[in-house]
């Protein structure tokens, strides 16, 4: 792997991973793409600990309020909203890997994410949530977090479908926002660490130094520039206009699948 290429992969991580589009399905797209499709698991640890450096950055007052009141309701709402995720990634462990190999899963989970960002933000339009933390039932963040286990999926993009539940379960746009990030780190350290297990000596597979320090610094770069778009637009009510990207994406990529 080539500095461009980790460059190009951390800057695919970085920004996927929170603008609702998908970052896995982007993964698999652009490994194809360049030919990778054999990256070195570590990597994929590597790049995931960026967008988790662009989280505790973007975030870091929300954070640091948590560790000052671990046992506030903020705290539970988030345990609560990562069981889902968490059961369906321990049970369908191996039937997810093998999603991430087909082209076809990728381009239907696009097409599901694009209805999903269309349907939740016209939802929102007509019924304004006002619910905030004291306001949100744990019923809610159980929604929240069925839809984020869903989006372990290749296509289905987790940050749309967390904050598209949100928007849906009647949570205030700011913080149906707020909680999806918030949401997202658990669910990104539990990733890397189940990932971490499976390394074993060469994890890296020959991938220099610098294609490592490039990989991780632009996943947490373009991962920060990510957050803060996404939570513009949330509160300008213009999420869905990647409803449109992530349909054409997925109709792309069907039809490089069928084609090839």
């Amino acid at each position: 792997m080539t500095v461009i290429q980790a460059l190009i992969l951390g800057a695919v991580q970085g920004l996927t991973e929170f603008l609702p589009v998908s970052s896995s399905g982007h993964l698999v797209i652009f490994q194809h793409w360049l030919g990778l499709e054999n990256t070195p698991l570590a990597f994929d640890v590597l790049v995931h600990i960026g967008t988790l450096l662009a989280v505790f950055v973007a975030f870091w007052s929300d954070i640091a309020a948590l560790l000052r009141k671990p046992w506030s309701k903020l705290t539970f709402l988030i345990v609560a909203g990562c069981i889902p995720a968490a059961a369906a990634g321990f049970l369908l462990e191996p039937i997810f890997e093998q999603t991430f190999k087909s082209l076809l899963v990728v381009g239907i989970g696009l097409l599901i994410t694009g209805v999903v960002l269309m349907v939740s933000e016209k939802w929102a339009l007509a019924h304004p949530g006002l619910k905030e933390i004291e306001e949100t039932s744990y019923k809610d963040v159980l929604f929240v977090g069925l839809l984020q286990a869903i989006a372990i999926v290749p296509g289905i993009s987790r940050s749309g479908s967390t904050i598209s539940a949100g928007l849906l379960a009647g949570m205030e746009r700011p913080f149906a926002a707020r909680f999806s990030f918030l949401l997202s780190i658990p669910v990104i350290l539990g990733a890397g660490l189940l990932e971490l297990k499976d390394l074993g000596g060469g994890a890296m597979g020959g991938i220099s130094a610098a294609a490592i320090i490039t990989g991780l610094l632009s996943a947490a770069l373009f991962g920060y520039i990510a957050i803060k778009v996404v939570l513009r637009l949330v509160n300008q009510g213009r999420l869905s206009i990647f409803s449109w990207y992530v349909w054409a994406l997925g109709l792309a990529t069907l039809g490089w699948y069928f084609m090839s």
